[in-house]
């Protein structure tokens, strides 16, 4: 790291109210190091920037939207934002509300994309009216996916995702047998009713968020309802990697994405991955205590962090992992003096 975003300054971490007094975190903030990123990643980029990432164990949910007004609430509307997103993705319609909640401070959202931007992430790119990327950028599909309650269990006990594009390619390979036998009774077998009509409808929300999304930045429905129809249904897996080259094929207003801001944001990645590493304890064979970062917001002068604190149990009769003692809680990071603190706040 650059000498000029060195810091020594610690972060201190608030106790929760009503926590234990042996509750001592071993969570590692730097916040002191991202925002001297921060500084240099608006004073480079020309605009006031903010940064949206989530982890492995993180993903886009509504809280989030919270978490952003929060990050937000002080801050004066201006024309342009660049945001840094890196995401595997979450729910579509928190991509869109978070969507609508810039749009409300931003006229013009720039968009940099240096990693994955996935799924629910690449609802949200929908809407930037720049999409920068680079070597090691990509979008994905749409396609919709879910878990359901009535879904069905793995060997673990949990419940499985299920695509509508795998329930479509079942009855489009049934189908092609050309048997004339109806292959509902069969698949009924194995996936409840209630979840195919779940991810029919889920698959209409989809594309109906993904047109609504380019609407913000392109006037011509025809080419948005073109590019929504690509991203729902033209790709062979959910996860299939929309490079650059691809994006700009389809449409998108894509750019190459700066070396400098690019390098940046390594920096940046580099650290919130730091932040975002579990830190587990062992208690013995079926207890555990684990604690880590999943979803991070910033902007110069605070960040938003949600801090996951719980201690896991094997419940043995049920064959699953469950969380008891959850102290996990969303911090706003601030400036308090010469230094930071991490201040729990509560979301509803």
């Amino acid at each position: 790291m650059p000498r000029s975003l060195k810091s020594s300054t610690r972060v201190v971490i608030e106790p929760l109210p009503n926590a234990p007094r042996s509750a001592k975190t071993k969570a590692n903030f730097l916040t002191p190091e991202t925002q001297a990123i921060m500084r240099e990643l608006e004073k480079r980029a020309g605009f006031p920037c903010l940064a949206y990432w989530t982890s492995f164990g993180g993903s886009i949910c509504q809280n989030d939207v919270m978490a952003m007004s929060k990050l937000l609430e002080d801050r004066p509307r201006s024309k342009t934002v660049g945001l840094f997103l890196k995401s595997d993705g979450g729910n579509p319609e928190a991509a869109l509300r978070l969507a609508h909640l810039l749009r409300n401070f931003f006229s013009r959202v720039v968009l940099f994309a240096p990693f994955e931007c996935a799924s629910a992430a690449t609802m949200m790119a929908l809407s930037c009216n720049e999409i920068h990327m680079g070597p090691t950028s990509y979008l994905t599909a749409v396609d919709s996916s879910l878990k359901h309650d009535l879904s069905p269990l793995d060997s673990r006990n949990a419940l499985v995702s299920v695509s509508q594009d795998e329930v479509s390619r079942i009855l489009r390979l049934w189908n092609g047998q050309k048997s004339g036998d109806n292959p509902f009774p069969e698949v009924y077998k194995y996936l409840h009713p209630l979840v195919i009509g779940a991810l029919d409808r889920s698959s209409s929300l989809s594309i109906r968020i993904c047109e609504e999304l380019l609407g913000y930045h392109m006037k011509n429905k025809a080419a948005a309802a073109k590019i929504s129809r690509a991203l729902n249904g033209s790709y062979p897996s959910h996860s299939y990697p929309i490079t650059d080259v691809e994006a700009r094929r389809l449409g998108l207003p894509v750019r190459s994405l700066d070396p400098e801001i690019g390098a940046l944001l390594r920096q940046l990645n580099s650290l919130y991955a730091t932040m975002a590493r579990e830190v587990r304890s062992d208690k013995d064979s079926e207890n555990y205590h684990a604690e880590e970062v999943c979803n991070l917001l910033e902007r110069a002068g605070r960040q938003i962090v949600y801090h996951v604190d719980k201690v896991w149990h094997y419940r043995r009769e049920e064959r699953r992992w469950i969380s008891i003692n959850d102290l996990s809680t969303w911090r706003s990071v601030e400036p308090t003096g010469r230094g930071w603190t991490a201040k729990p706040f509560f979301i509803v």
